[in-house]
């Protein structure tokens, strides 16, 4: 039990001390009442997965996208506009 707690509170500190924890990157547009996500451009894979997203303002925005903790670290997840 001490170790996932350990390791939750290292991840926790990992987060704020990267930043990720912030409602949205400076550069990009939040989505209105969604302070977590924000606009991007994203390029798409040949299954129309989102393969590379840069933050983008609402006009030239071909995705929303949030920051998501995963098994494998920091992650976006992100859906077509």
């Amino acid at each position: 039990m001490k170790s996932r707690i350990a390791a939750l509170a290292a991840a926790v500190t990992f987060l704020v001390s990267a930043g990720a924890v912030a409602a949205a990157p400076a550069i990009a547009d939040p989505v209105p009442g969604n302070p977590n996500q924000f606009y991007a451009s994203c390029a798409v894979d040949l299954l129309g997965v989102p393969v590379a997203c840069l933050e983008t303002d609402e006009e030239h925005a071909t995705h929303i996208c949030q920051y998501v903790l995963t098994a494998f670290g920091l992650g976006l997840d992100c859906i077509q506009r």
